[in-house]
């Protein structure tokens, strides 16, 4: 049977110095999986420079116990979280990827399973977690198309700020196309933020449409027919 591995976030230098020359990691009691895992790996954000965006690190998990934020980092009594309890994991040898797991999208990294064998063949997050890359897919169907599209585009209201997975301008206004896998977008947290980032999207002028995962991968043409519709309903680009 293959071995489960859990996906952590590495959050800073000072964490992954600790890993790698201590052996323990720390997950907030509050916040930890209750699903068992036998193994850890790291995930190292954008940070990390360019050894950002990317797992390289992984070990087996030998044991943990559960103590105080203080007295794991004895030098921070008067953060606000010292009182916390966290679970303490303590692992074996700190294993290197043969090839670093990239974060080719990119998507933002939390707590997430995989298997051993899923983490040795991955190249990229999308492999690791089984996930269709829905937002190549319609990348490269609305450059066939004539479409011309900005992906990842950041817009600015106020003091808010989203990430658009493509944004079209049109001559009479804006589309801000959103791919929805359905991993990442099917519980019920995830889907109460599409709705107020949705929200936010409309209140700022755009026009927005949201592709589900399975009719970007099996009625791709009708994805890409609804794009054009709305193109050309806001007077072409």
């Amino acid at each position: 049977m293959d071995k489960i591995v859990l996906v952590g976030v590495i959050k800073d230098k000072r964490d992954l110095n600790i890993l790698l020359t201590k052996n323990w990691y720390r997950i907030p009691v509050a916040h930890a999986p209750t699903r068992q895992f036998n193994y850890l790996a790291f995930y190292q954000p954008a940070l990390f420079g360019s050894q950002g965006k990317r797992i390289q690190y992984y070990a087996r998990v030998l044991n943990y116990q559960i103590i105080r934020r203080n007295n794991l980092l004895p030098d921070e009594p008067s953060h606000c979280r010292a009182h916390n309890y966290y679970f303490q994991i303590k692992v074996g040898k700190i294993e290197k990827l043969l090839q670093p797991i990239k974060n080719i999208m990119p998507r933002r990294i939390s707590f997430g399973f995989t298997t051993l064998n899923h983490l040795l063949k991955s190249k990229n997050i999308l492999q690791l977690y089984s996930i269709a890359p829905t937002e190549q897919i319609i990348g490269c169907a609305m450059k066939r198309a004539g479409i011309k599209a900005i992906a990842q585009y950041h817009i600015l209201s106020g003091k808010k700020r989203c990430c658009l997975d493509f944004a079209v301008f049109c001559r009479q206004g804006l589309i801000a196309i959103e791919c929805d896998n359905k991993k990442a977008h099917s519980n019920p947290r995830q889907r109460e933020k599409d709705k107020i980032k949705t929200a936010f999207l409309k209140q700022s002028g755009w026009n927005v449409i949201r592709l589900i995962e399975s009719d970007i991968v099996s009625n791709l043409n009708n994805c890409i027919a609804k794009i054009k519709k709305a193109v050309q309903k806001l007077g072409g680009q």
